[in-house]
């Protein structure tokens, strides 16, 4: 019999990367109620998973007063309530619960969290989906082999991409820290736990600099419109307009694919150009990218001290053209480097030379971890659990802070 279902938050995360799963493994997942705001997406859900009527709640509040409706429940809403839909599920009597990161923007609401998840005895798996990568399982297996011998240094780059900055970063719905959560906890908390994956030991220190440089009013060029399809005169030679990305881009835009695709399936209901436009013309994901409300910064960096002499680096930039991560980690024999644009893996190591190590995926989002961790959050493997992906959201709360005072915080 498969595993039953329940969702709060039916948008990109919940219903067009964890839902899906049932699609494929009908045998292992059924949906049996989901809550949304927006009715658009409740009956999209109802209709593709036939979740009776009955079970099709309004506000994730409304399904998570009822008793289980599911053996368990993933929680894709929004960060800043992420912890008290957690909450309230765990006093309903869901004992399995599958959390979109980040846990909260809230240092003290992720440690309340914990305390009444472990005394109430429920699993919750944070969507740290990195760590369920064949990609950064294969870096770990090569180092946990020792094949480069004794780690000391760990590089990693976060390259967002100039449209997923300006989609989700700037027009949209992770514009604000104040309303969501600071970039280095709502995009790469993904990263600060990665490499305290790879490390292997706890984080003792940081050090954190970075600033929203780029995104600003004052950057805007001379004459343009607040919104793109006013139609603003840099409307086909500026690369964030909304119109190259959301319309006319090959890999994204609505006139170029037949399907819906991401990022262009967010911004209207329909994936037409009609809808879309529509769509452009009035709501967030048509506005000039100097001309929005955001606040989060464009690109970051922070030096990480690890036990044991390990220390690392890791920058956030907007600025790249493809979405994508690199990494390079050097040891005492040798080092590894890997982009997640490619599935291979160079060792080199120093009395050897270069070899390369295959990780190819399974197809799903962030390089096979979306499908893998609901795998193995069905199957009651929990490789994120919520003490474990703390430690790195302690590391994101610590760089925040240090970006703001300008000093180094000790988390020891």
């Amino acid at each position: 019999m498969p595993e039953t279902v329940a969702i709060a938050g039916l948008g990109s995360r919940g219903l067009d990367s964890y839902a899906v799963y049932q699609k494929k493994h009908p045998d292992k997942m059924k949906i049996t109620a989901a809550a949304d705001l927006r009715p658009f997406r409740l009956e999209k859900a109802a209709e593709e998973y036939a979740i009776a009527e009955e079970n099709c709640f309004s506000s994730a509040e409304e399904m998570l007063s009822r008793p289980p409706l599911a053996d368990c429940l993933i929680i894709a809403t929004q960060d800043q309530d992420h912890v008290a839909h957690a909450l309230m599920a765990i006093r309903s009597g869901y004992r399995k619960i599958l959390l979109e990161k980040p846990v909260s923007p809230v240092r003290e609401d992720c440690l309340k969290l914990l305390e009444e998840a472990q005394r109430n005895d429920v699993s919750v798996t944070v969507c740290h989906v990195l760590r369920y990568t064949p990609f950064y399982q294969t870096i770990k297996k090569l180092i946990d082999e020792g094949r480069i011998g004794r780690v000391f240094t760990i590089d990693a780059v976060e390259a967002v991409g100039y449209f997923h900055m300006a989609h989700s970063f700037v027009r949209g719905n992770w514009r604000s820290e104040e309303s969501t959560s600071p970039m280095i906890l709502q995009k790469s908390c993904h990263d600060m736990d990665i490499i305290r994956y790879l490390a292997g030991r706890p984080c003792r220190k940081v050090y954190s600099t970075g600033s929203l440089s780029f995104f600003r009013a004052e950057n805007a060029p001379s004459g343009f419109t607040a919104r793109c399809l006013d139609p603003c005169p840099y409307l086909d030679s500026c690369p964030f307009s909304c119109k190259a990305i959301y319309i006319d881009s090959p890999e994204y835009g609505v006139r170029t694919r037949s399907q819906p695709v991401w990022p262009t399936d967010v911004v209207a209901p329909e994936f037409t150009l009609e809808s879309v436009e529509n769509a452009l013309r009035t709501g967030p994901y048509g506005r000039c990218v100097f001309a929005c409300d955001n606040t989060v910064v464009d690109h970051q960096s922070a030096v990480l001290s690890f036990d044991d002499d390990i220390e690392a680096t890791f920058t956030m930039t907007a600025f790249s053209e493809k979405n994508h991560r690199t990494i390079r980690i050097f040891g005492s024999e040798g080092e590894i480097e890997a982009d997640t644009l490619y599935p291979v893996i160079k060792l080199r190591r120093f009395d050897s030379g270069e070899e390369t190590v295959s990780c190819s995926d399974n197809g799903s989002g962030h390089g096979g971890g979306d499908e893998q961790i609901v795998s193995d959050f069905l199957h009651g493997r929990n490789q994120s659990s919520l003490a474990v992906s703390l430690e790195s959201h302690m590391m994101c709360f610590a760089c925040e802070q240090s970006r703001l005072s300008g000093k180094a915080v000790d988390l020891r």
